[in-house]
C-alpha cells in the first residue's frame, strides 16, 4: 500500500507490506537510490517474518520531493527527522530502523537523537563517521572520479543517463556474487522513469554532514536498544572492516558477515538477512 507523506513544503512516497499490528521496520536506502533498491521480493520476506515493513524514496529519489541537481537544501539532520515524520504520519511509536550505506548514517542518527522512537537499528553496508575510519577507503579514489565526471557530464539523451547509471551500479556493486545485469538495467529503466528528476539523485553526494548530525553520530556507543551489524566480507565502497568497527562500537551488537558479498543486498542474501533479522529481534518486539 502506498501512502504520500506531508509535512512543511516537503512530500515523501513511501509503500507498506504486511500487518500494521505487527512491529515495525523502517527501511533506509542509500545514497542516488530509491526505495526500489529495497526490492519487494526482500519486503514480503520481512513481512512474512512477522513485521509492518515500510519503504520510502528519500528526498532527490523516486516521487519525493526534489532538488535542482548539485544544489542539496537539506541536511543528514534533515534527513533523519524525515524518517520520525514518517514514523509519526503511519502512528508508529517505535520502529527498528534499517539503513543502508548512507541510509546507515542515517539509522546512527535516529538512534541517538530519538532513542525513544527505536526498538532497534540494523546496519547494512554503513557508512561510520570516526578518526578510524578514515584509512578504510576501499576504492574511494573510482567513486571520487566518478563524481568528477558528473560535475562535467552533459547527457545527449535518455540513453546516455540510463548508461551512465548503469556504470554507477558497476563501480559500487562489485562483488563474488552473481549479478543479473539484464535485471538491474530494468529496475535503473523503471527507477528513471518513475523519478521526477533522475538526476538529482547524486546530490546526495553532496549533502553536508553538518555539526548537529557529527555530535550525534559521536555517540553511537551510547545506543542501547538490540542493534544487527550486517556487512559483505568484498565491500569496495565501505569496507568489510568498517562493519567489525561498528559491531565493536555499539555494544552488545550482533554482527553477521556476509560472504562474498559487495556494498548491496543480493537477492542471493533476502533468506539468511531476514532470518537473522527475525533471530535477532523477535523476542524483542
Amino acid at each position: 500500500m502506498n501512502k504520500i507523506i506531508y509535512f512543511g513544503d516537503i512530500e515523501l512516497y513511501t509503500e507498506s507490506f504486511g500487518s500494521k499490528e505487527n512491529p515495525a521496520i523502517l527501511l533506509i536506502m542509500g545514497a542516488c537510490s530509491s526505495m526500489l533498491w529495497w526490492e519487494e521480493e526482500f519486503c514480503y520476506k520481512l513481512a512474512k517474518k512477522g513485521f509492518f515493513v515500510i519503504r520510502y524514496d528519500l528526498r532527490d529519489t523516486g516521487k519525493s520531493t526534489t532538488y535542482l541537481p548539485l544544489k542539496p537544501e537539506y541536511t543528514f539532520f534533515d534527513l533523519a527527522d524525515d524518517a520520525i515524520q514518517i514514523l509519526n504520519a503511519y502512528d508508529i511509536e517505535r520502529s527498528i530502523i534499517m539503513g543502508m550505506s548512507m541510509g546507515g548514517l542515517i539509522a546512527q542518527i535516529i538512534a541517538t537523537k530519538h532513542p525513544d522512537r527505536v526498538n532497534g537499528i540494523i546496519l547494512l553496508a554503513s557508512a561510520y563517521i570516526k578518526k578510524e575510519s578514515e584509512n578504510l577507503k576501499g576504492e574511494a579514489d573510482s567513486i571520487e572520479k566518478f563524481l568528477k565526471e558528473y560535475e562535467k557530464f552533459k547527457p545527449e539523451s535518455d540513453e546516455e543517463i540510463l548508461e551512465y547509471a548503469f556504470k554507477q551500479w558497476e563501480t559500487t556493486n562489485k562483488s563474488s556474487r552473481p549479478h543479473d545485469e539484464k535485471h538491474i538495467k530494468e529496475m535503473i529503466k523503471l527507477d528513471f522513469e518513475r523519478a521526477i528528476d533522475y538526476n538529482s539523485r547524486l546530490n546526495h553526494f553532496f549533502v553536508k554532514l553538518d555539526e548537529d548530525a557529527m555530535d550525534y553520530l559521536s555517540k553511537i556507543n551510547e545506543i542501547k536498544v538490540p542493534a544487527l551489524i550486517v556487512h559483505g566480507t568484498e565491500d569496495v565502497v565501505v569496507p568489510f572492516k568498517t562493519g567489525k568497527m561498528l559491531s565493536e562500537d555499539i555494544k552488545g551488537s550482533v554482527f553477521f558477515p556476509m560472504e562474498g558479498a559487495g556494498h548491496e543486498i543480493n537477492s542471493e542474501d533476502y533468506d539468511s538477512v531476514a532470518s537473522k533479522i527475525n533471530e535477532v529481534f523477535k523476542e524483542e518486539d
